[in-house]
Parts: C-alpha cells; sequence; structure tokens
C-alpha cells in the first residue's frame, strides 16, 4: 500500500512521546512492505530545520514539512472568544500546508491517509476532493477528555472558567469530526470504546505504542539504587502539573525515610519555576542527550499523572528498560498491566509515599517488577505484530472499495515512490 502519514508536529528526530510515537508507526509500517510519505507541520514549540534531518529519513518517507506557527497569540485567543470555533484546533490551519497538500495529492495516488491526531483533521475536506484514499485519524488520545481533566484539576476560577470553554468546544468539534474519517486506530481501547458510546459509526481498531525491542538494552550495572527518577516534556501542561503536585504532596515526605534518596528530573522545556527549584534531594536534569542512557542510570519510574490520555510512551519505554515504574491508573492507562506484578499504581500521595518506600527499601522487590515489566513489553509491545494488524487493517477498509495494492515483503525498506 501507499500511505500518507500527516503528522500534527515533527516526527523525526523522536524525542518526546509524540514524536516516538508517531516514527515508530512509519518505521513498522515500512516494514511490513507498505510505502509511506511522510507530511509533517513544523512548529515553533517543536521547530526542527528539515536539512538536519537524517538524510535516509527523508529519502525513506520522501519526507516534506511546512511551518506553521501554532504559538497561542493573546489576541486571537481573545476574538477567538467571540467564535464557536476551537482554538485548540484552528492554530494548525495553513494555507500553505492546504497547498503543499494538494500538489502531493495531485501528484501521487495513495491507498490510505493516516491522520496523527485530531489536530490535522481540519484538512479531512481537502483530502476527500484531491483523492480516493481511505482516510484514517490516528487518536493518541480523546483530545477533549484531557482538557475537561485540566479544567477539574484547574484551582485558579478564571483558569477553571477557560480550560472548561476550551474542553467544550474541542469536544464538538472531535466529536462532529468522528464520522467523517474511514476509519479510527486509537492507542487504548478505553478511547476506542469512549468513541463508540459518543456515536461513532467508522470502524475502529486498537493500536497501542510499540517499541523494537532490540534498540531498548538493559543495562543494570549502571542504574543508581536507590534512586527516582521521572521524564517527560515539560510544555506538556499534565506533566508539569503531575510534578508540581508529587512534589508538594509526596516528595516532602521522602526525604525523612530516606536521607540520602535523590529525585531527577529529565525533559524538554523545563519551566522556570522548576529550572529554579530548591528542594532537598531533587535534582533538575533538563534536557537529556540520549533518553535510554538516562533512563539506565537511575532505578524507579514516576509517572504522577491526574489529566491527560492515551498511552505514557515513557512507560512502556521505561518497561523495555528494565525499570520498576509507579504510576497513577491515569499514567497507566491503556497498558495491559498487573498492579503490583510489572507496575505498581498510586492514586494518591500516602499510596505514593507507601509504594515509594517499598521500593526504596527493598532492591530485589524492585528489581522483581522492573523484570517483569521488560518481559511485559517484549510479549504485548512488539511493534512489528502491531503494524502487520494495522496493515491488515487498512487492507479491509480498501477491500470494502477498491483493489488494494498488496505490499511486498521483498521490498524491505525501500519505499521510492
Amino acid at each position: 500500500m501507499k500511505i500518507l502519514q500527516i503528522c500534527s508536529k515533527m516526527p523525526f528526530p523522536p524525542k518526546d512521546g509524540g514524536s516516538i510515537a508517531m516514527n515508530i508507526l512509519t518505521e513498522g509500517l515500512i516494514k511490513c512492505g507498505n510505502e509511506v510519505k511522510v507530511l509533517a507541520v513544523n512548529t515553533p514549540k517543536h521547530f526542527i530545520k528539515e536539512e538536519n534531518i537524517d538524510r535516509e529519513y527523508r529519502k525513506r518517507t520522501d519526507f516534506k514539512s511546512v511551518f506553521i506557527n501554532t504559538s497561542i497569540k493573546p489576541f486571537s485567543a481573545f476574538v477567538n472568544l467571540f467564535s464557536s470555533q476551537s482554538y485548540n484546533v484552528v492554530r494548525f490551519y495553513s494555507n500553505d500546508l492546504e497547498t503543499k497538500l494538494i500538489k502531493i495529492l495531485k501528484s501521487q495516488e495513495f491507498d490510505v491517509v493516516q491522520l496523527e491526531t485530531l489536530w490535522v483533521a481540519l484538512y479531512v475536506d481537502v483530502i476527500r476532493k484531491h483523492s480516493k484514499a481511505k482516510i484514517v485519524l490516528r487518536s493518541q488520545n480523546v483530545e477533549y477528555a484531557i482538557w475537561e481533566r485540566l479544567a477539574e484539576a484547574a484551582s485558579n476560577p478564571l483558569k477553571k472558567m477557560y480550560l472548561k470553554l476550551l474542553a467544550k468546544r474541542l469536544k464538538n468539534y472531535e466529536l462532529s469530526m468522528l464520522n467523517k474519517y474511514d476509519g479510527i486506530a486509537t492507542i487504548t481501547d478505553i478511547d476506542g470504546n469512549a468513541f463508540k458510546k459518543l456515536g461513532c459509526t467508522v470502524p475502529v481498531i486498537n493500536i497501542p505504542f510499540g517499541i523494537d525491542i532490540s534498540k531498548y538494552k538493559e543495562d543494570k550495572l549502571s542504574a543508581e539504587f536507590p534512586s527516582v527518577f521521572h521524564i517527560g516534556a515539560m510544555d506538556w501542561m499534565p506533566n508539569s502539573d503531575g510534578i508540581k503536585w508529587f512534589l508538594e504532596n509526596v516528595w516532602k515526605q521522602i526525604p525523612a525515610l530516606h536521607p540520602d534518596v535523590k529525585l531527577y528530573l529529565a525533559g524538554r522545556n523545563m519551566p522556570e519555576w522548576l529550572s529554579q527549584l530548591k528542594m532537598q534531594n531533587v535534582v533538575v536534569v533538563g534536557e537529556v542527550e540520549d533518553s535510554h542512557l538516562f533512563i539506565n542510570s537511575k532505578s524507579i519510574m514516576i509517572v504522577p499523572l491526574s489529566s491527560g490520555g492515551g498511552m505514557r510512551v515513557k512507560i512502556i519505554e521505561g518497561m523495555a528498560l528494565g525499570k520498576a515504574i509507579i504510576s497513577t491508573s491515569i499514567g497507566a492507562e491503556g497498558i495491559e498491566y498487573e498492579n503490583g506484578k510489572d507496575i505498581l499504581i498510586a492514586n494518591t500521595a500516602g499510596e505514593f509515599v507507601e509504594a515509594l518506600n517499598k521500593c526504596l527499601g527493598d532492591k530485589t522487590y524492585t528489581e522483581r517488577v522492573a523484570h517483569n515489566a521488560r518481559i511485559l513489553a517484549e510479549n504485548k509491545y512488539d511493534n512489528l505484530a502491531i503494524c502487520k494488524k494495522l496493515t491488515e487493517f487498512y487492507h479491509q477498509l480498501i477491500l470494502n472499495s477498491t483493489p488494494v495494492r498488496v505490499p511486498n515483503p521483498d521490498r524491505g525498506n525501500d519505499t521510492t515512490s
């Protein structure tokens, strides 16, 4: 098959959860014998110069990008208050991207156009007009649910009111689009079932985040034990809010129980309040060059999310690298875990303290949980198997209307269009 993958952010280099999730599908679909062309939105928040992207990747995916200034502009946000449009979505519209997309669709025929996240669903009508391809939304989250949770957690009344408005408009848009696709590939069964309950009638498939397990090498000898860490993009509100809650409600209790244990905080775009944090036994690392190296150097991962949705990429990566993980139920959504066996679930400050105390005080127990986590990653989240399932889903969509281009496994990674 020929697939056009339209990404709402630069998928390469794969540095954060969103870009990793997009890129791993690209690679997996190619390994399954499909041709994949990537068209990406280049935003100020995740800006990458196209010429700095790996040449082999660009050749393999016939990569193209278009810059869109998606920055939040106070005046535009204010004017948007008097319209019914979702400000979250309209920031991703661009005449330049529409022009580039039309040019691509006129020059090549595709079997499937894969929309990476709701933010590029704005272009569905353009795709319909210029292509006979099946349109599939790759949904990493039920987006409006994230904003509803953020609004619920907000303590400032004005912020709560504004977030509720954003969530309401985003929900209206997200639901209005559900049956405009030919199919939806959700990252969790929870999201898929939610869409169906909300009136989705098009085919839905669960395609979780996968990994190439061969690229995840455990290094137990380098791990500092005991130690605690978090890694994640800190310009994503659920991450920053979760860490703020954890520091204020959980970590303050730990030094008294374990005086020498340190908490390491890593991730892109640390907010100023965190960069300047002066707190006992907390090390703010910031962005790391090699996330695998950083994760391997520590022992216990925390994921204290109270909002967000979909599947947390970093949890699967942490499991693949053999780490004991303590997460909220929301953080671990979509993962086929067994609490106490391959992950520890903690939803309150008391439960977090209890789980940390157990792991920090018993290395054998921590290593057992970490070992089970690695096994879970190997058995459930192999990317090639996941992408074979997605490829078959695409075959079925196409067979309903037109002959399918059957992929030739002998082609390997050759995806020249």
